[in-house]
């Protein structure tokens, strides 16, 4: 086989994976038709949890198979006066009701490359032992789920009374964090905590998760053989595949927690050298565990776009913007060692456009639509890192998405009716505009950070919560900053997308793992609120995005930017920053501006009320050509 017909294989597997979507994407369709003698999974699933379906609960659970996001459904429940404990157990149930459904889609593909002898026999072989390390994986995430965010996190939050702070303070004080290189506290961990009597113990998860982690480590063995005896004709990377997987044997089952980060930087130092279109996702993130940043068990094939053309528009706008913010600050030998930093690693960046293919555990819980890894800094100082964007993937689940009742009550129809007009008929300019948004977000991270930043300025727990905004604003910066305008025409569209954005992040308020976000949305607002973009007056949301807003605006972000720029360089602790924009009320983080609060709490409660409701308005045959 040629690395041509190679690809044109690649090609039939990414326009299964498209096809798979749409006919996923039929079970909106058949809830925005009230077809719901079609609906029999949601019938399914409902009997599953126990519950009586209703408009809101058919939505929600439409949400969280589809979307693989369980915020609606939480929401649900709580209206329906369930407590605590019942919904950590129907969020348990729900996740095993959304793994069988996608394994069972996940099994079809597997079916489909294996039948039509798709790709050669290393790479069918590669999406067999993913899938039966997958499995495994999905399996653990449940214990993972109840002992480090349902029963370890709660009960530190109990012991301290809710004081954040406290919580991290002991966490430093009783050595209970990972050590990292040179035996500094690492920014994340690869272990959980463990009650022993009255005190915790860290432990690394082969001892904390014992059956689960060894039948993992059994089944990469098997992958690993499996490997061992075939040949990759097409790109002789064959080694670098199986020298990975033998890192992560080593790693799963290494039990010195003070070795961990090490055994997981060789995991990714390995990954770094494979550059096939058939990427392996590992352990990577760590968003779901606020205290520890216990790494999240992510395990996924990307697959890329054979029809991605490779280019560097986005990385020499990023550079440029990135050049003239540092140019405005004095010389310093430290901000410079950061700067050359952060450029060696943009200068190393692999970037894969494509699609999920295959994911498991974590994933069932939520894709991302970009990622920038690894997060090990160390490496990405030798390696660089890759991008990940599912830019196809996250247009066709736009287009497929429910238009809702909430977001034309809050951002009116002539908005909406723009915006739709664009999702639905300007392909082109909307993969430019994801370009500045969103992979533009993942070159933001690179920014302004060497091997240490985020452990120093972690102390207190809120560098996630500030790192979103640095990173979506990078991008934002590498085109309000340009002066080429060969994107000029995409503005209006770039801020309908920021505004949107803004207020739409205001839902995720009570959902933990996804607190940076929130965070992010909560600075964003001050942007449009302060310079007038978005004002919010007798519970009327009004939005101008006139040439003089917009120009008020982008002032706005280049001068907050550089600020942030500063904190960074100086390495200060994220709370600070955080806390010019919002302050933790009671549980969740609110805004300082009172203004923006009062319309923050406006938006929840409609959120909490309406969220779940579909427009019975506006059509997407409207907008179809």
């Amino acid at each position: 086989m040629t690395e041509n017909q190679f690809l044109k294989d690649v090609e039939k597997i990414y326009q299964f994976l498209e096809n798979e979507k749409n006919s996923i994407n039929e079970i909106i369709k058949n809830l925005e038709n009230k077809e719901f003698e079609k609906l029999t999974i949601i019938d399914d699933f409902a009997k599953t949890l126990g519950l009586t379906l209703d408009d809101n609960l058919r939505f929600a659970l439409v949400t969280r198979v589809v979307n693989l996001r369980d915020d609606s459904l939480v929401q649900v429940l709580k209206k329906l006066a369930k407590k605590e404990e019942e919904i950590i157990t129907l969020q348990e149930k729900a996740y095993i009701f959304v793994k069988e459904f996608w394994e069972e889609k996940h099994l079809k593909l597997i079916n489909f490359i294996n039948e039509n002898r798709l790709l050669t026999p290393f790479y069918r072989t590669i999406f067999n032992g993913v899938f039966s390390v997958g499995k495994v994986m999905s399996t653990w995430q449940s214990s993972w789920t109840a002992l480090i965010i349902n029963k370890t996190n709660k009960d530190l939050l109990a012991k301290f009374n809710g004081d954040e702070k406290k919580v991290f303070e002991y966490l430093e004080k009783e050595k209970l964090f990972d050590l990292g290189h040179g035996g500094e506290i690492a920014d994340r961990c690869y272990s959980a905590l463990v009650k022993n009597k009255d005190k915790y113990e860290s432990q690394a998860y082969i001892k904390a998760f014992k059956k689960e982690v060894t039948s993992v480590v059994d089944a990469l063995e098997n992958f690993a053989d499996n490997l061992i005896e075939l040949e990759d004709e097409i790109y002789n990377q064959k080694w670098d595949y199986i020298l990975y997987i033998q890192a992560l044997i080593k790693a799963f089952s290494e039990d010195d927690v003070n070795l961990l980060v090490d055994r997981w930087a060789d995991v990714d130092r390995a990954w770094m050298k494979i550059t096939t279109p058939i990427q392996i996702g590992h352990p990577l993130e760590y968003y779901e565990d606020h205290f520890r940043k216990a790494v999240a068990l992510e395990w996924d094939i990307r697959l890329t776009n054979p029809s991605f053309a490779k280019n560097e528009n986005r990385v020499n706008k990023i550079k440029a913007a990135f050049e003239k913010i540092y140019n405005s600050f004095e010389t310093n030998k430290k901000y410079e060692d950061i700067y050359k930093f952060s450029l060696k690693s943009l200068d190393k960046v692999q970037l894969y456009i494509g699609r999920p293919a295959l994911f498991f555990a974590a994933g069932f819980n939520g894709l991302f639509s970009a990622q920038v890894v690894p997060n090990d800094e160390i490496v990405s100082k030798e390696e660089g890192k890759k991008i990940f964007a599912f830019s196809d993937e996250i247009l066709q689940s736009s287009r497929a998405k429910p238009f809702l009742r909430l977001s034309r009550e809050i951002f009116g129809q002539e908005l909406l009716t723009k915006d739709r007009e664009f999702l639905f008929n300007e392909t082109e300019k909307w993969h430019q505009v994801y370009d500045i948004s969103t992979i533009g977000h993942e070159f933001g991270h690179i920014l302004w950070c060497d091997n240490e930043t985020e452990a120093v300025m972690n102390k207190t727990g809120n560098f996630k919560n500030i790192e979103e905004f640095k990173a979506t604003t990078g991008g934002l910066i590498s085109f309000f900053c340009d002066e080429s305008n060969d994107e000029k025409q995409l503005e209006e569209q770039v801020l309908i997308d920021l505004v949107k954005r803004a207020v739409g992040l205001i839902g995720w308020m009570e959902v933990d793992e996804v607190q940076p976000y929130y965070c992010e949305g909560l600075i964003h607002l001050n942007a449009l609120f302060d310079t007038k973009v978005l004002e919010f007056e007798k519970e009327v949301l009004s939005i101008d995005l006139s040439k003089q807003k917009i120009d008020e605006l982008k002032k706005w972000y280049i001068t907050t930017y550089t600020n942030l720029a500063k904190h960074y360089l100086e390495k200060k602790d994220a709370t600070q920053f955080l806390n010019q924009f919002a302050i933790k009320e009671e549980k969740y983080f609110m805004p300082t501006n009172p203004t923006i609060n009062s319309f923050v709490k406006f938006y929840f409660e409609k959120y909490k009320d309406i969220g779940q409701e579909l427009d019975t308005i506006d059509k997407k045959s409207n907008y179809l050509r």
